[in-house]
């Protein structure tokens, strides 16, 4: 990596392996609306890291191009930017190149999607309390209002933080947990959203949720440890696993992701979840960059295109 220092603060690039199609897998930050807390505008990523209890903002450009893919990061104290640098290498969930290209062989439909939409991976939330915050923001209503009622969320029991000129979010664990259920509530959330979001801010500032020791969890016992957490069913525990872990989890639940397997191989019919679970059964390690791929072709819905390319009548 090569440090810089200029008058705004101070940078480094990070390489990763090809393909990595890094402004197509956040594209997700503007598609769905700002949160303040994840933030891309199509030139500039925003996003906090967390080092030794304290949150500081990242400011990074993709320079580079899937095929030879690049993030320059910047932070405006020079302390924090190893700790910016280890947790942005971090920041997308991959896979070894023999074990996608062994599922591409096998399955043409993940192929024809990787070749139409080559490096678009998973993104990941290392930060917990925003992942389950995201999470339980999102359940039963659109993408985009969660996020305006995210951003709300943000201004009102987050810090900001400046960095290379931009603001962005962090959400302050002790700040959220003493807040009442009406004081959520007046910010569009339900009454038991509200009882959600603050009880797991509760136990996130309280120590028993923390990322790094679920970690060295197994799935199920991850998926145990959450769920008893009121508000956090198994669909928010299989996302944590997916998107903050980089675990290759299937959310079998999701609707987005019902809808795109079916697509992919129910010719359009909804399948169960039970499902979903079989006909993915044989992603193995990949699963999480392929349902990502398919979430993305869901999202492009060139469905007739992919068929074609795989080859299925």
């Amino acid at each position: 990596m090569k440090h810089d220092r200029g008058p705004l603060g101070c940078t480094t690039e990070l390489r990763f392996e090809a393909p990595l199609d890094i402004r197509a897998s956040i594209e997700g930050f503007r598609r769905w609306g700002d949160d303040l807390l994840d933030r891309w505008d199509g030139e500039v990523l925003l996003r906090t890291v967390r080092s030794a209890g304290e949150a500081f903002g990242v400011a990074a450009w993709p320079v580079g191009s899937p095929g030879k893919p690049c993030l320059r990061i910047q932070v405006d104290d020079e302390r924090h930017l190893h700790a910016a640098a280890t947790a942005a290498a971090s920041w997308f969930v991959t896979v070894p190149r023999a074990t996608l290209t062994a599922l591409t062989r096998r399955d043409p439909i993940i192929g024809a999607v990787e070749r139409m939409h080559p490096g678009v991976r998973p993104v990941r939330h290392l930060d917990i309390l925003h992942a389950l915050v995201r999470s339980i923001s999102a359940q039963q209503i659109n993408l985009r209002f969660a996020a305006v009622v995210r951003a709300r969320l943000a201004e009102r029991y987050g810090t900001r933080h400046t960095v290379a000129g931009h603001t962005v979010h962090s959400l302050d664990a002790e700040r959220l947990a003493g807040a009442r259920a009406a004081d959520l509530r007046a910010l569009q959330f339900t009454t038991r959203k509200s009882e959600y979001i603050i009880g797991v801010a509760g136990a996130v500032l309280g120590g028993s949720l923390d990322l790094d020791t679920l970690a060295q969890q197994t799935d199920e016992r991850v998926i145990a440890e959450l769920v008893s957490l009121d508000g956090v069913g198994r669909w928010t525990a299989e996302w944590l696993l997916a998107r903050s872990l980089g675990r290759p989890v299937v959310v079998a639940g999701d609707l987005g992701v019902r809808k795109a397997v079916g697509h992919a191989y129910r010719d359009g019919a909804m399948p169960t979840e039970q499902e979903v679970r079989e006909i993915t059964s044989h992603w193995g390690a990949a699963a999480g960059v392929a349902q990502q791929l398919l979430l993305h072709a869901l999202v492009e819905n060139r469905w007739e295109e992919i068929r074609a390319a795989a080859a299925v009548p």
